[in-house]
């Protein structure tokens, strides 16, 4: 005659039988310890490591760190996956399992907590602000809801099944990943074409859903009040730069003078993706409001960044500062745009302008448009000027000097003859009303 004993009648929390704490997590009754930290590198070979509650670093989270930074990631890439591991060991420390035992039944538990917890950032401070959840009806956008997104939800599953499949192929950690997968879909996406639709797959177990995102674009009419909410030349020229280049917002705060190519109509920032300095267009609008701002403020010193504080002591414009002016002009218009939207914005221009005549380069369509998933663009130096009244610039696969503008409906299309575009700081500027300014085209 056999017994038979459960799991929880041994104590046993490694088995794939869920234990009292684990469905205290899933049913969002359990707490995760607030224990742990992310803490900044001192060796660039280590920008970023997790601590446990004793301060003490984890070494199986720092070699796979480190691992992502001699690959070349960026540093921020480490700085997100630590955050998504800091989590994951504080579900094994509340399941009290260490990481080298962990099985699904902890990823189910994470996954649980994630879609029934609240978020802390989430948390809303001012009585006028919004509720978590509705869509604003005057520019049709929806706040963050209180809990995890599902992408969040996404991203942290990938992070951990990619932490435990750097430990296995060196032979650490479970025999089998805790985080399932969807061989399926690997297998579907290993040698597709970019060029080719993308082939529907079934989800890996505990993937949420993640539906195809559509571009925050902020329509015309809202830019312009948004565009006139602007106080100074400082921040006209910043919205102007974030909407015609489509720069992240970290990206375009550290341009310095030594970046701005003032006859090509162009940038230089370092990307997120190459940490690298690329090249960037920028409106006649926008180089016009950053002329007029530095001849108030006066230049920076060689090396420093070119955006500046305008109050107290002179230093460099930090994203949380431009995101005030941003949160100072949506509490006048009853809005919730976001830096990012104006990424989204130049996002929408592009795929507006790829709608004209091609010519076969061999290259694909950016992926920008309403049925691409990510609606940012990169390789941005083949940008050209569309819409030069709202500051917008669209991108194509040729070279600005193999198209040409149509004084009609003012957009350049590819492979037509060239053009040329001239303009002057006082001819843009020379609109009373902010947002304005016409640059001269000729043809």
């Amino acid at each position: 005659m056999f017994l038979l004993v459960g799991a929880e009648d041994l104590g046993l929390s490694s088995f794939h039988e869920m234990s009292s704490v684990h469905r205290d997590l899933m049913d969002g009754c359990g707490r995760l310890p607030s224990v742990g930290a992310v803490v900044k590198g001192p060796r660039p070979s280590l920008p970023w490591f997790v601590v446990d509650a004793a301060g003490r670093e984890v070494e199986p989270v720092s070699r796979y760190l480190r691992d992502l930074a001699l690959v070349d990631a960026s540093a921020l890439t480490g700085r997100s996956y630590g955050y998504d591991l800091l989590r994951w060991f504080r579900v094994v420390w509340a399941v009290d399992v260490g990481w080298e035992q962990a099985t699904e039944a902890e990823t189910t538990a994470m996954v649980g907590w994630l879609r029934t917890a609240s978020n802390p950032q989430r948390r809303r401070s001012r009585l006028d602000s919004m509720p978590a959840g509705v869509v604003n009806p005057k520019p049709g956008k929806a706040t963050l809801r209180d809990g995890y997104a599902p992408t969040t939800i996404a991203h942290a599953l990938t992070v951990v099944h990619g932490f435990y499949a750097f430990h296995q192929h060196y032979g650490r950690g479970p025999v089998v990943n805790p985080v399932p997968d969807s061989r399926d879909r690997r297998a579907r996406m290993a040698h597709r074409s970019p060029l080719e639709a993308p082939v529907p797959t079934r989800r890996a177990r505990l993937r949420p859903k993640v539906r195809d995102r559509q571009p925050r674009a902020i329509p015309d009419r809202l830019w312009d009040e948004l565009f006139a909410q602007m106080g100074c030349d400082r921040d006209r020229a910043l919205l102007a730069c974030y909407v015609s280049s489509g720069a992240r917002a970290s990206e375009l705060l550290g341009v310095r003078l030594e970046d701005v190519d003032w006859s090509a109509g162009r940038l230089w920032v370092i990307t997120k993706g190459t940490g690298q300095r690329d090249p960037v267009p920028a409106s006649p609008q926008a180089f016009a409001y950053t002329a007029a701002f530095l001849d108030q403020a006066g230049l920076p010193k060689p090396g420093e960044p070119m955006w500046r504080t305008r109050r107290g002591e002179s230093r460099p414009l930090t994203y949380w500062a431009m995101r005030r002016v941003l949160q100072r002009a949506n509490a006048v218009l009853g809005t919730n745009y976001t830096l990012h939207d104006t990424r989204h914005t130049a996002a929408t221009s592009t795929s507006a302008a790829s709608c004209g005549p091609r010519r076969n380069t061999g290259t694909p369509r950016p992926r920008s448009g309403p049925s691409s998933r990510n609606t940012s663009t990169n390789g941005r130096s083949s940008w050209v000027p569309v819409d030069v009244p709202t500051g917008r610039r669209a991108r194509t696969s040729t070279p600005a000097s193999d198209v040409r503008c149509s004084r009609s409906t003012r957009r350049c299309w590819p492979g037509w003859t060239s053009c040329r575009t001239t303009w002057s700081p006082a001819a843009s500027m020379r609109s009373p009303k902010a947002g304005r300014g016409r640059s001269k085209v000729s043809s």
